[in-house]
């Protein structure tokens, strides 16, 4: 199968891309750059700092810092970093994150070569292609068993997006693939801690490594997916999973074109965001505060309450998947933000008790049969007895009938890219990202991705050491 997965991949060219595909592709790897930098600071980034042991004298920039490294460290470092706030895009085919174990390794490895930026949107988009239609093949089962979709199967599409950018051969890209399958990994039972983030870092890390093996010789099993003891047998077990659904309708049309890519409009779990956004059209059509309300009941997909239901989160991180907890910040705030989810935010007294009156459970006509899980209805009774109903079938940014505001995502980017590039920076590596199609060479952009230089220029590598 992965020589014939192969050919594919190589069949995805810019040109062949069409102008949806490439606008697409742009806003997706805009988007992932600037949660990227916003999440350069948070403490899974600088735990993956030191434990790398970072000498700052390689290639490959890290986000958001002075510092370098190699390649490898590189897609690592910034892998964890694209996931640390749990704010980067989604798909549902996938049924994960699809951007960010991607991008950071094409980042790597394009800006020391200075790949143009059309090669890299090509390389992405073939990324993508791979690991959604892997997704087809197994999913939901494989999302219900408790692997991490964003991990387990990223690392084919950072696997092939680095294969496809090193320009390597059908059979070189097959042993990369093969290699990605012994690489693949990632627990949803680690949700709601450091490690969620460093399986995205782990997985762009092997993805890039599993390229770079191939192209320099490294063999695999071009089989790996459906032999007896292969990756669909492996982690997904006899009749659950369905093979042909890798090459069916391959590219026709491209994942990327539809179902597309879902932007986050908020900074958590995209499980939580369907209950987020109908308990604020509530809130905004009817004018009530947190002090009005004597309860609030949502009902989500029992597929996406499993990992949601967290009543007493523990951690800043553990918050991000607590459709109680960010339910309490929408009431109260009228927005979720990411000031919301540092520890002392969750631990907040007045905000556990607006909890206490959050009820989530799974609804009661869902099926699990079906796509369609994307869906929360949220009763608000307020304590004059008035009761309050709004269902949200997607939430806004998950598809192409459901899109953020215009504007909102350059907007998104800035609020994330300004804090660590300045205001100045920020705005001009978003006039050149939205041009990247035209972009001549991807070394060029890098150094935008460093802040400007000033005495804490060195702070992320001084971290790293201490």
């Amino acid at each position: 199968m992965l020589d014939r997965v192969a050919r594919k991949l190589r069949e995805i060219t810019f040109d062949s891309l069409s102008p949806l595909a490439v606008d697409t592709a742009r806003d997706a790897i805009l988007d992932t750059i600037g949660v990227t930098l916003a999440g350069a600071g948070e403490p899974a980034v600088q735990a993956t700092m030191r434990a790398t042991g970072l000498a700052g004298d390689g290639s490959a920039t890290i986000f958001g810092s002075a510092t370098r490294a190699s390649a490898l460290d590189a897609a690592l470092i910034n892998g964890v970093a694209s996931h640390a706030l749990d704010f980067d895009d989604c798909s549902n085919t996938l049924g994960g994150h699809p951007s960010a174990p991607i991008i950071p390794a094409l980042w790597a490895y394009g800006e020391t070569t200075g790949c143009s930026g059309s090669d890299f949107i090509a390389a992405y988009v073939a990324g993508v292609e791979v690991e959604t239609r892997i997704g087809r093949a197994v999913n939901f089962h494989h999302y219900e068993k408790g692997w991490h979709p964003s991990s387990t199967l990223g690392v084919f599409g950072a696997a092939g997006a680095c294969s496809h950018l090193m320009k390597l051969d059908t059979g070189q890209m097959a042993h990369a693939l093969a290699l990605a399958a012994s690489m693949a990994s990632g627990i949803k039972a680690n949700f709601g801690t450091m490690a969620k983030p460093y399986h995205i870092g782990h997985c762009s890390r092997n993805g890039l490594f599993a390229a770079l093996l191939a192209r320099e010789g490294m063999t695999a099993n071009a089989g790996a997916m459906t032999d007896p003891q292969g990756f669909f047998e492996v982690y997904n077990g006899a009749g659950h999973y369905d093979a042909d659904r890798v090459l069916d309708g391959w590219a026709d049309p491209l994942d990327i074109v539809e179902p597309g890519i879902a932007f986050k409009r908020h900074p958590c779990c995209a499980s939580t965001h369907p209950a987020i956004d109908a308990l604020l059209a509530l809130r905004e059509a009817h004018g009530f505060t947190e002090a009005d309300v004597g309860s609030v009941l949502s009902w989500t997909h029992p597929r996406r309450l499993a990992h949601t239901n967290r009543p007493q989160p523990a951690t800043g991180l553990d918050g991000k998947f607590s459709v109680q907890y960010v339910l309490a910040r929408a009431l109260v705030h009228g927005i979720v933000s990411l000031e919301h989810f540092s520890d002392a935010a969750v631990a907040d007294s007045a905000l556990r008790e607006v909890m206490s009156r959050i009820t989530a459970a799974p609804h009661p006509q869902a099926r699990m049969d079906t796509t369609e899980h994307f869906f929360a209805e949220v009763t608000v009774t307020l304590r004059d007895g008035t009761s309050l109903h709004h269902r949200v079938e997607r939430p806004v940014g998950r598809d192409r009938d459901h899109p953020l505001p215009r504007g909102a995502l350059n907007a998104k980017f800035l609020d994330c890219a300004a804090p660590g590039l300045g205001a100045d920076q920020a705005m001009a590596l978003l006039s050149t990202l939205l041009i990247l199609p035209d972009a001549a060479s991807l070394a060029d952009l890098s150094a935008m991705l460093r802040p400007s230089k000033h005495p804490d220029d060195d702070a992320g590598l001084r971290m790293a050491r201490n």
